[in-house]
Formats: structure tokens, sequence, C-alpha cells
């Protein structure tokens, strides 16, 4: 009888060992869960963020490209958008040459004050 009952004690260990590892699992994965959907959530937090900065693009885009409306326009009408947009292109090209000089002196100071900064520390 001992031994029966050992069995037994045995097997309703095992069966309450089961019971409380299913439990857990349950737990975890409800905990995983919630853990995940938080996980999403900042997902599409900062899927968000990167879509408003599309959008703030093309915004900007939108308030920079002008529309040509020139369907209806005569001969007149047409040499003086074409104008309009010359002087548009001529512009944003003069700004983007200043730039470009701008960065290309940036960059030259920058190499300097490193080489400075080099023979400094070498004496």
């Amino acid at each position: 009888m001992t031994l029966q009952e050992e069995r037994q004690r045995k097997e309703d260990e095992e069966a309450k060992k089961r019971a409380d590892d299913e439990a857990k699992k349950k737990k975890v994965l409800s905990n995983m869960g919630a853990h995940f959907g938080g996980f999403l959530a900042k997902v599409e937090q900062r899927r968000g963020k990167r879509q408003t900065a599309r959008e703030i693009k093309k915004m900007t885009l939108a308030e920079r490209r002008k529309p040509l409306a020139i369907e209806n326009l005569r001969e007149d009408g047409l040499r003086k958008r074409a104008k309009e947009m010359w002087e548009w292109i001529y512009q944003l090209e003069s700004e983007k040459f200043d730039l470009t000089e701008k960065m290309k002196r940036q960059k030259y100071e920058i190499n300097v004050l490193l080489n400075r900064i080099q023979h400094a520390q070498k004496l």
C-alpha cells in the first residue's frame, strides 16, 4: 500500500506542478501580451513621427512648388509665367551656390582648426 500511496502522491504532485506551470504560462503570456501591446504602441508612435516628418516635407514642398496654371494663358501670359519661373529658379540656384560656398569655407576652417589642435598637442 505504501507503494500505491507513493505513486498517488507523486501523480498528485505532478498534476499540481503541471497546473502551476500552466498558470505561470498563462500569466507570462498575458503579461507578454500586455507588454507586446505596449511595444506595438511604441512602434506606431515612431511610425507616426516618421509620417509626420514626411508630411512636413510634403507640405513644405507644396508651398514652394507653385502650380503652373498655364491652361488658359495666351502667349504673353505664358511668357510672363516663364519669366517668373526663370527668376524663381535663378534665386534658388543662387541660394544653393551661396550655401555650397559657405559649406566649403566651413570645412576648410574645420580642417585648419583641427591642424592647429594636432600641432598644439604635439608640443
